[in-house]
């Protein structure tokens, strides 16, 4: 019954031409769902990069490749499916991408169901019995009695290859989309309308974003083998750097978005009828009127171009051949190139996409370590804040071109001011910043109020030397006196009372604090499990730093319809869709798979406490200077920014 439903629906869909509007008005309803499913699967890759790299244990900048690894499916094939896709069938193409995005969601969620349980590492070797009330015993003199659990390490494994083949398989999926979907709206819809079909077609695509970094958040939340563990032994919760949230399930949603988003382009024709002006009463007199006065018909601002108007008609398309195609590729891309100005539009995309891949990819992480907030926090702050006013800044972009009728020229005028205004917003976050967590050892080697000093980048100090504790774990408990100690050993704490994540250490002699050249009383002395906070101004700090943030992706997304514009209206009708693809091709070479590897690099520069592998290697960062990792990531980002401005 379904097959025969299908069947009658595309014999409706080919039949008279009175249909061929609201076929261009299903196509944009289809691509905009495409448009949505795509973004929200890559918004989701995005929010669980942490949880990809602690899960495998792996650095940022293994990390890096992995979301680069899109850009490379991508590279693959983009050139050659804008040049014979534009040729071909091409919402049967879109089709075929959707199913391979599918795939390619799949195949990233798989390593979860082949992989063992993920388990944590800890020095806590004991787990106390419910009536039991102190237990475990931290400091330990002799260390034949510390048995460390370094099963942590049995998450990392090769098995993130394929979540880079399939967030690859997504990028080779994602290439028919735009380039073919763009031109064919283009092509059949009115040119005064083509900038509200884009500004609704990008509106809806980051709605997909918001969507997926909310998912992200709630995810993260929800631990990786849920369902498979018992809860109430996890002594971690989401804020920990050790937490792993459920990252798989997003992709699997992701998938089956995706299968749904290609069914209709099965469907629809291959060309259709011009989209044809409906004006009312007094255009038409306006229109009679202008055809009396002259015999030249004026060029509307908003339908100019940077090219020379071309008043012959188009033939009707004719079967090509595949050998004819390829012949005529060489001479295609040597007449696109020498457009001086696309040529100035791919140099200002290739440095837009450094700064905004680079930020956009760690964005989550940066708000994590300067700010001390957890990352299903960061994820969702992201997507219901910055991304709602990226959509509303593409909506007003694309409102005043079409209430003020702007020309190529002042298309590309607007795009100017908008990247101009983010740059001395991203200039401001320079100046909101948050102190560096105090962590004894690593971000403090004196403290003043206890009196106790510790050695030139060591954990250890003469409180915790005779504990025989591990100094490549980390644990870290947070004490009375504000400050993070990397474990309950190297804090020196010799009993403890709880169970899970109630657990409580007592007698810490690292926390000793003098009072008139007296011992503190030992209730002072204890410490719970997990990190400190951060302090009460950094709050307040990090609502500035969200304002600022808010407000710069208003103003940029403002820009980003009238840019489109000038790509259109840049180049030749027959080469719109050759353009789309190798601007797209550029732009991801070279600003899509370098910045998240050399963002990820700087990042791993600013580690001061590293995971450990089972076998000895290093794993995934556990602590960051907050100080350096700030300067590493917005020192970047505005190095392109300013780049992007100055063209």
């Amino acid at each position: 019954k379904m097959t025969k439903q299908f069947f009658n629906l595309h014999i409706w869909l080919k039949g008279s031409v009175c249909t061929h509007i609201h076929l261009l008005y299903l196509f944009l309803i289809s691509l905009s769902f495409v448009y949505f499913a795509k973004a929200f699967g890559g918004s989701y890759m995005k929010s669980s990069v942490t949880q990809i790299e602690r899960r495998f244990d792996i650095p940022s900048s293994l990390i890096g490749v992995i979301d680069g690894s899109f850009e490379i499916g991508n590279l693959l094939v983009i050139a050659f499916v804008s040049y014979f896709g534009a040729k071909l069938h091409r919402p049967r193409l879109i089709g075929i991408g959707c199913l391979i995005m599918a795939a390619g969601a799949f195949l990233t969620a798989l390593p979860h169901f082949f992989q063992g349980q993920y388990v944590y590492e800890t020095t806590l070797s004991h787990i106390p019995e419910e009536n039991s009330t102190e237990s475990i015993l931290p400091c330990l003199a002799n260390t034949s009695h510390l048995v460390i659990n370094d099963l942590s390490t049995a998450a990392s494994s090769s098995m993130w290859i394929y979540v880079f083949l399939g967030n690859m398989l997504r990028g080779i999926g994602e290439t028919p989309v735009m380039p073919l979907g763009v031109s064919y709206l283009d092509d059949y819809a009115r040119k005064e309308n083509t900038a509200i079909y884009l500004a609704c077609l990008q509106t809806v695509g980051i709605l997909g974003p918001v969507f997926g970094f909310m998912f992200g958040s709630f995810c993260a939340k929800i631990y990786v083998d849920i369902g498979s563990v018992d809860l109430e032994s996890i002594s971690i919760n989401h804020k920990d750097s050790r937490w792993v949230g459920a990252w798989w399930l997003g992709f699997l949603v992701s998938g089956f978005l995706m299968l749904l988003a290609g069914i209709p382009f099965w469907f629809l024709p291959n060309t259709l009828a011009k989209q044809c002006k409906s004006p009312s009463k007094k255009r038409q007199k306006e229109d009679i009127q202008a055809k009396s006065s002259s015999d030249t018909p004026e060029v509307e601002p908003e339908q100019g171009s940077f090219l020379p108007e071309d008043n012959t008609e188009e033939d009707a398309p004719q079967p090509v051949t595949m050998a004819a195609m390829a012949k005529d590729f060489a001479p295609s891309l040597k007449r696109l190139f020498s457009n001086k100005v696309y040529l100035l539009i791919i140099l200002t995309s290739v440095v837009a996409f450094n700064g905004f891949i680079g930020m956009i990819t760690f964005k989550p992480k940066f708000m994590e370590q300067v700010y001390g907030q957890s990352p299903s926090k960061a994820i969702f702050l992201i997507g219901s804040m910055n991304l709602p006013a990226v959509a509303v800044g593409v909506i007003v972009g694309g409102l005043v071109m079409k209430r003020f009728k702007l020309s190529v020229l002042g298309a590309a005028r607007l795009s100017i001011v908008s990247s101009f205004l983010s740059f001395c917003l991203l200039l401001i976050q320079y100046f909101l910043q948050c102190d560096n967590s105090e962590v004894a050892g690593l971000t403090m080697t004196y403290q003043g109020a206890t009196e106790v000093s510790y050695q030139q980048e060591s954990l250890l100090s003469q409180c915790n030397m005779g504990c025989s504790c591990s100094l490549k774990h980390w644990d870290p408990v947070c004490a009375r006196n504000g400050i993070t100690y990397a474990s309950p050993c190297l804090a020196g704490c010799q009993t403890s009372t709880g169970v899970g994540k109630e657990m409580e250490f007592h007698n810490c002699t690292c926390m000793q604090e003098l009072k008139g050249g007296l011992m503190a009383p030992p209730t002072n002395m204890s410490a719970i499990l997990g990190q400190c906070p951060r302090k009460s101004d950094c709050d307040r700090m990090f609502k500035f730093y969200m304002a600022v943030t808010v407000l710069g992706a208003f103003v940029s997304a403002c820009g980003g319809t009238s840019g489109y514009i000038v790509l259109l209206r840049s180049i030749h009708p027959d080469l719109k869709s050759l353009a789309l693809g190798m601007h797209t091709l550029i732009g991801r070479t070279l600003g899509g798979i370098p910045p998240p590897i050399y963002f990820g690099a700087l990042i791993d520069r600013t580690c001061l406490k590293w995971g450990l592998k089972r076998c000895g290697g290093q794993g995934a960062c556990r602590f960051y200077d907050s100080h350096a990792f700030r300067y590493s990531q917005l020192n970047s980002t505005d190095k392109w920014t300013d780049g992007w401005t100055l063209f």
